[in-house]
């Protein structure tokens, strides 16, 4: 198992709640090479008396070296984790998505506040429309499959896309997509709501055209 040991000291922001280990709090990393060079690999986190802090997310390639998963020494970060948070995320949210009208987007799930840092999911057009996720760290990009699964299973909704923020990827070294993961591709253009605003959208690439008038 991956193991990342933090400097005296730096744990402090950790124990305190912060997700983000940067590669100058780190003191040293143990595992097999093909471990140290996966982004999204799990890693066991310990303080320098190697004592458990948590489980987080590996990413050899970006300035944010890894991202925590779980404080829970019991918690393994597996299938049934990712799955489970998806579905507390859109059950939290199930009642602005089911108040939505069919042109509101509408977030499902929010990154660190879901537990799964760097997931954005937002819903356009109820269960028969899209779900767009963007992918923003290693962590959940090495999780995308059991994520995906879960969304499909839990909002009904048959058409998964994933667009991106260009310059969040390749900082975590992630090659950069526009694609569907299920279903159908959105649309070019569709009529949007959002925060009292109406105005035409390309949901594949968040590319807004001018703000509709009323």
């Amino acid at each position: 198992m991956l193991t990342i040991t933090i400097k005296q000291g730096k744990e402090k922001r950790l124990l305190a709640g912060d997700l983000l280990i940067y590669a100058t709090a780190i003191e040293r990393v143990d595992g097999r090479p093909n471990e140290k060079n996966k982004p999204g690999a799990t890693a066991i986190v310990l303080n320098s008396a190697r004592q458990f802090i948590g489980r987080a997310a590996w990413n050899p390639k970006s300035d944010v070296r890894a991202r925590i998963w779980s404080y829970k020494e019991d918690e393994p970060v597996d299938h049934a984790m990712m799955k489970r948070r998806v579905r507390a995320a859109i059950a939290k949210r199930a009642d602005s998505v089911r108040a939505a009208a069919p042109t509101d987007l509408v977030a499902v799930i929010r990154g660190d506040e879901d537990g799964l840092p760097g997931l954005l999911v937002d819903s356009w057009g109820g269960t028969s429309g899209y779900l767009i996720c963007q992918f923003q760290s290693a962590g959940v990009d090495a999780w995308k499959v059991p994520i995906v699964q879960a969304l499909l299973a839990d909002t009904g909704c048959p058409n998964v896309y994933e667009r991106c923020d260009e310059l969040l990827r390749k900082a975590e070294g992630l090659p950069v997509f526009y694609r569907p993961l299920a279903g159908e591709e959105p649309p070019e253009h569709v009529q949007v709501t959002a925060n009292g605003e109406r105005f035409s959208m390309d949901l594949r690439n968040g590319f807004r055209y001018p703000k509709l008038r009323s």
